[in-house]
């Protein structure tokens, strides 16, 4: 089973490795960029045999505890078959 955890600022945090991308699209001349988030991507690997809801517990503390910081990003857990 494969799982996939995807992990961004809240929108309510500065991003600044976003707005420096959004300044190099500017000046590489892609003017219809206005804004960028940047954010992270996990795809985790699970072991055969492994229920859907036990992952789904396990991928929700991984996500809060370890790869995420709850105080200033959100997170998304995908799981697939």
């Amino acid at each position: 089973m494969k799982a996939h955890v995807y992990v961004w600022m809240k929108y309510t945090v500065l991003d600044p490795q976003g707005q420096t991308v959004c300044h190099a699209l500017n000046s590489l001349g892609h003017k219809e960029v206005t804004s960028v988030r940047q954010g992270k991507y996990f795809e985790i690997d699970l072991a055969d045999g492994t229920s859907k809801e036990k992952a789904a517990a396990a991928l929700e503390e991984m996500a809060r505890d370890v790869l995420s910081n709850p105080v200033i990003e959100e997170y998304r857990v995908e799981i697939g078959e």
